[in-house]
């Protein structure tokens, strides 16, 4: 996003033949540089302009960070050589209370070196690194050697994948043999070892199940042993093998606090955390009480190798069959006249909706119901909410189409979280993008409206009646559909399909219906009486 502070910069990249995609806000920015981060593998770019333009960045800063994705953003400061500028604040502290690195560049000799190492560190450490140029040296010209430091992608070491020690491997596979119901949950860095078949033949080896954190689901979506996610997104039937489990071998997870409910969702487990970087401790809670460091794909073809065969004591064909044939959630709620159950919803989209697109989850209530959508596999299905903010879903639609561009991308949103940042329809719309919007309308904001109906507190704070968000797209020139009918879904894909355009679609659903997560942690005033 352009301003004083930084179109010097952005105008001279775009001549020189940088593909360019103009947000509306600085949020989006980040947040679609995150998502691009996230499906390239590369380092995701960003530009906006100082004070004012750094500010608006504290909300994506901070889920970058935690979400481990290299980001550089280049922001402008105020001019050196001014006495005084309005939009002139010390910006470093803001940002690097977000976790992120700050580079103030003031030296015009040592400018692309400078601006190369922040490449290099934002891939390095897997954070998004922020450069602040005054802008008052960035229309200086260039008066340096010709040659350009190296890029960064040829100065990180390749190293081989670390292969497991034999000694962590034998004690690792003594304490797999011993177990009798084991769960095998895979995170990214299962998905990004390309450790998923390596995961499944150990689950094989020692007949347990296998699971993924959210980020990571799909990652097993054809396997009939798959028990979905592991958190707070977990299905009754996940509850219970995970609760019947006595070890989880977690693969490539960072076993966050949601990941594993406060080890309250394997009570009756021991942990074997195998990463390149295990811990111990994360997040305000004991992760794990056995390590194995080594590549995820390497540590779990290595583990498959050191076990003997066995008897299949815990996978069953009634597992499975019971693991297919039990719905997400299937708790009975009264359906108000005129709209709809998000859960059937969710259900009649991933029946319609074809395989090969590209589909993008947003936060909130409604993330639950998408997030179960079994035949979506992990490399088609993005999710991003490290930080549990909401307002994200339109910046990271359009980064996964900045990152795919011959490809439909799907973004599936609540009604709050799409009206904070519905401008960014009009961006859409201008670079061309192919982006279907699904808004789970339920007028408010879901997760509000639930926790405060449970104390007894009134609503007037979370609900705001089901918005025309049809209407408000028709504003924006883009196709905009009020969707009544489930029934219709099929032949508004195949219309969709043949457009090639941005659309969104309004679901009006119930604010009734309470995700599993939800209705634990604060059920109904009815339900605790």
């Amino acid at each position: 996003l352009l301003g004083d502070a930084n179109m010097n910069w952005a105008a001279r990249l775009s001549e020189q033949g940088c593909r360019m995609i103009y947000v509306r806000h600085e949020h989006c920015a980040v947040a679609a540089a995150m998502a691009y981060a996230r499906k390239t593998g590369e380092v995701g770019i960003a530009t906006v302009t100082c004070g004012p333009g750094v500010t608006q960045l504290m909300t994506a800063l901070p889920a970058a960070v935690r979400a481990h994705l290299p980001v550089v953003v280049f922001a402008g400061e105020a001019p050196l050589k001014s006495g005084w500028y309005n939009q002139g604040i010390d910006q470093a502290p803001l940002v690097t209370a977000t976790g992120a690195a700050y580079h103030s560049l003031h030296l015009p000799e040592l400018m692309p070196v400078a601006v190369r190492d922040a490449f290099v560190q934002a891939r390095r450490e897997r954070r998004p690194v922020v450069i602040g140029i005054p802008f008052d040296l960035q229309n200086r010209n260039w008066d340096g050697p010709a040659d350009l430091p190296s890029p960064s992608c040829e100065l990180l070491p390749r190293h081989a994948p670390l292969p497991p020690h034999p000694d962590d491997l034998a004690k690792a596979a003594r304490l797999i043999g011993a177990a009798d119901r084991v769960v095998v949950l895979a995170g990214m860095g299962a998905v990004e070892a390309d450790a998923g078949g390596a995961c499944r033949e150990l689950a094989t080896k020692t007949g347990g199940l296998l699971a993924t954190t959210l980020p990571a689901r799909g990652l097993f979506h054809d396997d009939p042993f798959c028990i979905g996610i592991s958190g707070s997104f977990t299905t009754e039937v996940g509850l219970k093998y995970l609760a019947d489990a006595d070890l989880i071998v977690a693969v490539g997870c960072s076993l966050a606090l949601h990941a594993g409910g406060g080890g309250q969702l394997w009570p009756k487990a021991e942990t074997l955390h195998v990463d390149l970087e295990p811990v111990a401790v994360n997040q305000g809670q004991e992760t794990a009480g056995y390590h194995l460091r080594a590549d995820a794909q390497l540590a779990a073809a290595a583990l498959t190798a050191a076990l003997p065969v066995r008897a299949q004591t815990w996978r069953s064909d009634a597992i499975a069959d019971r693991i297919r044939n039990t719905r997400a959630d299937n708790f009975p709620y009264e359906i108000e006249p005129g709209l709809l159950d998000p859960r059937e919803v969710a259900e009649a989209l991933e029946a319609a909706l074809p395989n090969d697109w590209e589909m993008v989850n947003s936060s909130g209530h409604c993330a639950h119901f998408f997030a179960h959508m079994p035949s979506r596999p992990q490399n088609r299905f993005l999710t991003i909410r490290e930080f549990g903010a909401i307002g994200n879903g339109t910046s990271f639609a359009m980064g996964v189409a900045a990152a795919r561009p011959q490809q439909t991308v799907v973004l599936f949103d609540g009604d709050g979280s799409l009206l904070m940042h519905v401008q960014e329809l009009e961006t859409m719309k201008r670079h061309g993008m192919n982006i279907l919007i699904v808004v789970m309308n339920d007028g408010g904001y879901g997760s509000e409206v639930h926790k405060l109906r449970s104390q007894g507190f009134p609503l007037d704070g979370a609900v705001f009646g089901h918005s025309d968000l049809a209407a408000i797209a028709r504003g924006f020139e883009v196709d905009g559909k009020k969707v009544t009918d489930l029934a219709d879904i099929p032949k508004l894909v195949a219309a969709f399909a043949d457009s090639g355009t941005v659309a969104v679609w309004d679901f009006h659903v119930s604010d009734q219906v309470l995700s599993p997560i939800m209705r634990r942690t604060y059920p109904p005033r009815s339900a605790q009486a």
